[in-house]
């Protein structure tokens, strides 16, 4: 890849459609990770005067905060950190508290209707209704969902656009939030592989640490973009560039992919008889 050709190419096309939506720069979430980084670089190289990076952990990584950090000063990208750290418990308070009437009430009614008095006792509790995996996945992406409309909020009073930071490889297989981190204005990495996005990188003088980092959306403890996929980049990489792929991986990307319709397509509207 002509990296430069390519850098230029990606600062040209954010300086036009910023301008052409009557907007004066960028606002992008500086997560500590590559494509943020990459995003820090290409804004900076495109909007100097009009490119703003928003450090947003929340229950994060400290090494994460570091990170973006060091990527500020590598780049003299200014920057804004907010801690939603507060304000995503109180949140989840909130809906939790909230919920469990709800669903207590639907168990009661559940129980009834198989004759509660033949099953064990305790059986109906709340708590026990909710699978923990959607538990945990609803609760891993209000993250991004906040951050959304933090970037929001300073895109709106400062007359910027929101850059994404999804790359190809992520879009391909639907590895984003809806409405979160997939709710921006711009996707200046949406035409690059990870495989890209990292030769990218080095070009723009990204710091090794952040290159070699593993990927991760910082959803929660441990928590990895391969491990969560189930897929490497470098396979999914080569399967979108060439097609060539073991039958397991093409299978799971293309299993992923059709799961991740939902997120690229305007909701549904309902029909309405002539008039």
């Amino acid at each position: 890849m002509d990296c430069k050709a390519v850098a230029d190419v990606i600062c040209d096309w954010l300086k036009e459609n910023t301008l052409r939506a009557g907007c004066s720069g960028i606002v992008f979430g500086l997560s500590g990770g590559l494509d943020s980084a990459v995003m820090a670089g290409l804004g900076m190289r495109a909007m100097p005067e009009g490119c703003l990076g928003v450090i947003m952990p929340c229950h994060s990584d400290p090494q994460d905060v570091e990170d973006a950090d060091l990527v500020a000063r590598c780049f003299n990208l200014p920057t804004i950190t907010y801690d939603l750290g507060p304000i995503y418990d109180e949140h989840l308070a909130n809906l939790q508290r909230l919920l469990d009437p709800y669903v207590a009430a639907k168990d009661r009614r559940r129980l009834h209707a198989e004759d509660a008095d033949s099953l064990p006792d305790g059986t109906g509790e709340s708590a026990s209704r909710l699978e923990s995996s959607k538990v945990r996945m609803a609760e891993a992406n209000l993250k991004p969902r906040l951050r959304m409309t933090a970037l929001y909020y300073y895109a709106n009073v400062l007359g910027y656009l929101v850059a994404g930071t999804t790359n190809r490889s992520e879009l391909t297989v639907g590895y984003f939030t809806k409405y979160g981190d997939g709710g921006s204005d711009l996707l200046p990495l949406g035409n690059l592989v990870k495989t890209d996005v990292r030769e990218l990188a080095a070009y723009l003088g990204v710091p090794q640490s952040i290159i070699e980092k593993p990927p991760t959306a910082g959803l929660w403890s441990g928590q990895t973009d391969e491990g969560e996929m189930g897929i490497s980049y470098a396979d999914l990489d080569r399967y979108i560039l060439t097609g060539e792929a073991s039958d397991e991986v093409r299978d799971r990307v293309e299993a992923l992919n059709r799961s991740a319709q939902h997120k690229f397509v305007r909701p549904p509207i309902a029909p309405i008889p002539s008039r």
